[in-house]
């Protein structure tokens, strides 16, 4: 889950044009390594900064769609581990198969997998966010979770039907009359329509990201606009979540994930707290939980060098 088509096209393209950056003008500095390895259904694309001794931490995006470059400034702990980012099938610089039925939770675990063997990943950091963290969650209860010891999780859910409901609250606290314009607007089929657009602005104003898109963000956005696992997986846009993810729900089975747990989420995260605590209460092994203040969902592009430290500090305890 991240942000949906509207709000890229509207602002954060056109943010893209005030600030005067292209996607590739945002790659401040280039990988150590990058390139392309085979998953089940296409290929994805790869790249990798650091090489130091510790474990490396291995990134997996939001959206489904969103693509890795939102989540670079992860790149800083670099300095002392190799930070691997790669853009899962469907979006970004992977292969996008036009073959919808390939789009499912099942694949994109089974591409985790694929990904850890090209790279040679046995053992790894495992790090989610959004939908990420859904990807990490499914992994780590289908049992696949070895040579992995520590997990971090960010904007985290673990059912999909919590989240919704959680984020109709959010739209229920907005104010005058908010959620009946909204909901008009959609029971009427008048999605596409400005008026819509700028009502889920709003919102994302408040709830996903509170600062202007930096450069990385503006590519993840522009990537999750044209991405087909977004529209298969997800569905529509945020609000109405029809696709592949819909139902998905590991709730009972979080007492699976036995390793030491970070979760972080924003004061104003569009993934509700009672999400990241249910998560906290379930997980079997040791966790931490913490909630930045004045951020959404999009911590690490609101308070980049804060978040790489809270993530510093927590591996610095491992």
């Amino acid at each position: 889950m991240t942000t949906m088509e509207h709000w890229t096209r509207r602002a954060a393209l056109a943010g893209a044009a005030a600030l005067g950056v292209t996607g590739q003008a945002a790659f401040a500095r280039a990988p150590d390594d990058e390139g392309y390895a085979q998953v089940p259904g296409g290929k994805i694309y790869w790249r990798r900064f650091g090489a130091g001794p510790k474990t490396p931490l291995l990134t997996l995006h939001g959206g489904p769609g969103g693509a890795h470059n939102y989540l670079l400034s992860l790149k800083a702990l670099a300095d002392d581990r190799p930070v691997i980012f790669y853009d899962q099938l469907g979006c970004g610089k992977a292969d996008a198969p036009t073959d919808e039925s390939i789009y499912t939770i099942q694949r994109s675990v089974d591409e985790l997998d694929a990904v850890r063997a090209a790279l040679k990943l046995d053992k790894v950091v495992l790090y989610g966010h959004s939908w990420g963290s859904m990807l990490a969650i499914e992994y780590l209860c289908q049992g696949r979770g070895r040579g992995i010891d520590t997990l971090i999780l960010g904007g985290a859910l673990a059912s999909t039907p919590q989240a919704i409901a959680g984020q109709q609250r959010l739209i229920d606290a907005m104010p005058d009359g908010y959620a009946a314009k909204l909901h008009g607007l959609e029971k009427g089929g008048r999605m596409e329509t400005p008026e819509y657009a700028a009502l889920v602005q709003q919102f994302y104003d408040k709830h996903v990201i509170r600062v202007p898109p930096s450069p990385d963000a503006l590519v993840s956005f522009e990537a999750l606009a044209k991405s087909i696992a977004y529209r298969v997986m997800n569905g529509p846009n945020e609000f109405y979540i029809t696709g592949v993810i819909k139902d998905w729900d590991r709730r009972k089975d979080l007492k699976a994930i036995t390793q030491r747990t970070l979760i972080t989420t924003g004061q104003f995260d569009e993934v509700t707290l009672d999400c990241h605590e249910t998560i906290r209460d379930g997980v079997a092994g040791p966790v931490q939980m913490v909630v930045m203040k004045d951020c959404s969902h999009m911590t690490m592009v609101e308070r980049p060098d804060d978040y790489a430290g809270l993530v510093r500090g927590f591996l610095a305890k491992a």
